[in-house]
Parts: structure tokens; C-alpha cells; sequence
């Protein structure tokens, strides 16, 4: 597996692109905007994309879904949790910070702990509730990597004071779903710079 990292939107979100080296099938994690990007990108190398996977439903993670969807025929993976949060622009802010209502029905909703294949890839949902009252990460064991959202920053957690946040679950969810995995594993969050679980038990301030 080869990831790859894209930039998007206007508050920088990390798109990732989840590469099968043999086949060149794809996983795009949080297509936050410019589908034409992604596209561009898919073509130029020979990508096929198969699965879009949401950590959660805010709309700096989902603006470029469903272009992606159209124009691929991805299938969109959620947790089912967030099921209602995806389906409102209300709670996801879609409108309020973008002044586009967007709205995102997964193809498949995951439930806690849920093993998966896509593209040849195998992964695990972990469900951390906190930054929404769905939001998951994305743990793939044979690489050792983790896709964490807007759950596990480097040095910090997600924020808290949007709609169903709540910071002692986020806290929870970080000790219990998160820091009991490898030290090595690296961490790939939803803004800015990778991270790894084990920097993270010793030096994130919320971990105290």
C-alpha cells in the first residue's frame, strides 16, 4: 500500500489516497473538496478509485463526495453513527462555514471495531466519538497506519464546540480506542502533520 497525501479546501484538510501497488485500485479518505483534483490526479496516474471512506461528516471532509461518487461510482463508507450528522447541513456545517448545503447518504455504514476490504486493503473501523458523535478513524494493522479525522492531532485532540461534540468523549475515546494500539503506529490526521501513537502517550497535553 502506497499513501499519498492531498491538501484540499479552505481550511487545508488532509485528503489521503490509499494506493494498491499491484492493482492501482484506490481508497480516498475525506475527499474534502476539488473533485477535480482527486480526478485529475486518478487519471494522470492510472488510478481507479473504488471507496471514498468519511472519518466524519463535517463539511471540510465531504465537499468533493459526491462529484467523486458521479464521476467514479465510488462507494462511500461512513460510520453509523454519523449517519444523521452526514444527512444535515445543519449539523454539519456544510452551510454555515461553505454556504452550500451538502448532504452525503454512506453506501455502507460501519459499526464499531468492523473489519473491511476495499481495493485490496484490508482496515478496521474504530469508532471515537467526541469531535461528532460518529466520527471514527481508520486503522490498517499490516502498515501500521492510522487515519485518525479530526479524533488524534499531532500534540492535540479535535475540537470540541461544534454540534454533539464533547471533549471527555473525545478524551476517552483517544486512551481507550487509540493509544492502546502499537507505538509505531503512524498517524496520518485530518490537519496538518503526521504524527506517531507513541509520540503522542508521551507527549500530547491531553493525555495527562
Amino acid at each position: 500500500m502506497r499513501i499519498e497525501t492531498l491538501v484540499l479546501g479552505d481550511v487545508r484538510t488532509n485528503c489521503y489516497l490509499l494506493i494498491n501497488e499491484e492493482t492501482l485500485e484506490t481508497i480516498v479518505i475525506d475527499p474534502a473538496d476539488r473533485a477535480d483534483v482527486i480526478g485529475r490526479k486518478a487519471v494522470d496516474e492510472g488510478l481507479m478509485l473504488k471507496a471514498v471512506l468519511l472519518t466524519h461528516g463535517h463539511g471540510d471532509h465531504i465537499l468533493a463526495v459526491s462529484d467523486l461518487k458521479r464521476d467514479f461510482g465510488v462507494k462511500v463508507y461512513g460510520a453509523e453513527a454519523e449517519k444523521e450528522l452526514l444527512l444535515d447541513p445543519a449539523q454539519n456545517l456544510s452551510k454555515a462555514l461553505f454556504g452550500v448545503s451538502v448532504t452525503v447518504e454512506p453506501d455502507v455504514l460501519l459499526k464499531d471495531g468492523q473489519e473491511f476490504e476495499e481495493a485490496g486493503i484490508s482496515l478496521r473501523m474504530l469508532l471515537t466519538p467526541g469531535h461528532t458523535p460518529g466520527g471514527c478513524c481508520y486503522y490498517q494493522p499490516k502498515e501500521k497506519a492510522l487515519f485518525s479525522g479530526d479524533t488524534l492531532f499531532c500534540g492535540s485532540i479535535g475540537r470540541t464546540d461544534f454540534p454533539g461534540g464533547s471533549l471527555s468523549a473525545l478524551v476517552r475515546s483517544v486512551k481507550e480506542k487509540l493509544l492502546t494500539l502499537p507505538e509505531d503506529v503512524k498517524v496520518y490526521p485530518g490537519h496538518e502533520e503526521t504524527t506517531t501513537i507513541g509520540h503522542e502517550k508521551k507527549y500530547n497535553p491531553y493525555m495527562g
